[in-house]
């Protein structure tokens, strides 16, 4: 195996990063250092936490140039977007700092005579963040965060497509002053990764990817008792009713699935279109879809950039000519998208209908810009078809009867169900899955509680 990682654009196919897998003495002291700092660290008074890791947001946003210029030669994101998610990391950890006096506070109790009792929140030590390249911040900083805030420490190992991600956190939490060894990472191969998932220092472990990655983590931690949070995508579903706005549903449900070129987790990968309006809501959605300009990520005209890799668009590409083979009709001309070329990274969006289950485009993940419509000509047989599914991360209903969408998303198996949107976390609200789609959560207070551990406190006052 090679003693370096190498991450190749997929703007040009160059080679944009290379750096050293860690060896055996640097994993060994990174966790002997994360163990020994973790105690004093979760001695650290909460407010000095909050402003340290308020500082490093400071620090991160104030290099929002150079991030987005990375991230769009790491994974392809249109240069025009990327700086985007420098914006949504410092959302979502603003708010976690703010949230952290509240639940990381201890829970009091009714008074009860003779006696005080209350729960403290206790971090749980050494926590491994295990973070994708598709985005390489947002899902990050989910865990980082709260972690630090909780009194743990973390080590991250980031995506080999994006690995300057880690490293310029670590140059932010420097900025902030944040003492050594509570925030490190480390470039690992797959096999180090699980050696240090096994690990007697590390404590609980945060894995964002795919099924098969989870299932490792899981398998490698076999034993340990140790917490577990897995985000493992998704195949998540859009419902547009009769009465729903049909500019706003297009409008919506396209740009959550084509943003990122397809490549969200919690991206619109199939749409099921009340009959009525179907035909309407098809037109509209191929004539937004043709407004996408598929080109490199470094130009500011680029709407719909390149997949990550070659293999990725292959993937789609196939199950794409499987679901037309099998009856579904391709709305785009892929020739109109002038660098769609087969061997590449860069893929046309591909609107599909006349889908149904039995076509893999609507059960298996694409993670690319495909979507599948299906007409459907009832809420029960959206419901059916929203929850015939391996995943269940999110679920989406445009109506204008916000009864009658609550009323459907309490029937469906799904994390997070929105009415009259989709593809957003709010950092107020926990960031679940359900089957497939993994356990625990990220993001609010409930987060929190998964990282870390509840304490009882029972003080007799009265001898």
């Amino acid at each position: 195996m090679s003693k370096q990682l190498k991450t190749i654009s997929p703007i040009d196919g160059s080679e944009y990063v290379s750096r050293d897998y860690a060896d055996q003495q640097q994993i060994e002291s990174a966790l002997t250092t994360a163990a020994s700092t973790q105690k004093a660290w979760a001695r650290t008074p909460l407010k000095e936490r909050q402003a340290i890791c308020s500082a490093m947001v400071d620090a991160f946003v104030a290099n929002k140039e150079q991030i987005g210029e990375e991230l769009c030669w790491m994974m392809g994101r249109p240069i025009r977007y990327a700086a985007g998610e420098v914006a949504g990391m410092e959302e979502r950890a603003r708010y976690m700092i703010e949230a952290a006096s509240e639940a990381l506070a201890p829970i009091e109790l009714e008074e009860k005579s003779g006696f005080t009792r209350y729960i403290k929140r206790e971090a749980v030590g050494v926590v491994f963040v295990i973070a994708p390249w598709n985005y390489p911040y947002l899902t990050a900083i989910n865990a980082i965060v709260p972690a630090i805030l909780a009194g743990n420490t973390v080590i991250l190992k980031h995506s080999a497509q994006t690995p300057l991600c880690a490293e310029r956190l670590a140059e932010a939490f420097a900025a902030a002053g944040l003492p050594e060894g509570v925030f490190q990472y480390l470039h690992l191969t797959h096999q180090d990764t699980e050696a240090v998932i096994k690990a007697p220092e590390v404590e609980h472990v945060c894995f964002t990817g795919s099924v098969p990655g989870g299932a490792m983590v899981e398998q490698a931690a076999a034993g340990k008792f140790i917490g577990i949070g897995l985000e493992l995508g998704g195949k998540d579903p859009a419902y547009v009713r009769a009465d729903a706005d049909v500019d706003h549903a297009v409008e919506t449900t396209i740009d959550g699935a084509f943003f990122n070129s397809g490549q969200s987790c919690c991206g619109i990968e199939r749409i099921y279109v009340d009959e009525s309006i179907h035909d309407e809501f098809v037109a509209k959605a191929v004539a937004l879809v043709k407004q996408y300009k598929l080109g490199r990520s470094d130009d500011q005209e680029t709407t719909l950039g390149p997949v990550v890799k070659a293999s990725a668009a292959e993937f789609v590409r196939g199950q794409v000519e499987e679901a037309i083979a099998a009856g579904a009709k391709a709305w785009i001309d892929s020739a109109e998208f002038e660098l769609n070329q087969q061997g590449t990274a860069y893929l046309a969006p591909q609107v599909l209908t006349n889908v149904n289950h039995s076509m893999r485009v609507m059960t298996e993940e694409s993670f690319g810009p495909v979507v599948g419509i299906q007409k459907v000509s009832s809420d029960k047989e959206a419901i059916e078809l929203m929850n015939d599914s391996e995943f269940g991360l999110t679920a989406s209903v445009f109506t204008r009867n916000i009864d009658a969408g609550v009323e459907i998303g309490e029937q469906l198996e799904t994390g997070t169900f929105f009415v009259n949107r989709c593809d957003y976390l709010d950092p107020a609200l926990a960031w679940t899955g359900v089957k497939n789609s993994g356990r625990g959560a990220t993001l609010s207070s409930v987060g929190f509680e998964h990282l870390t551990r509840a304490k009882s406190f029972h003080l007799k006052t009265e001898i």
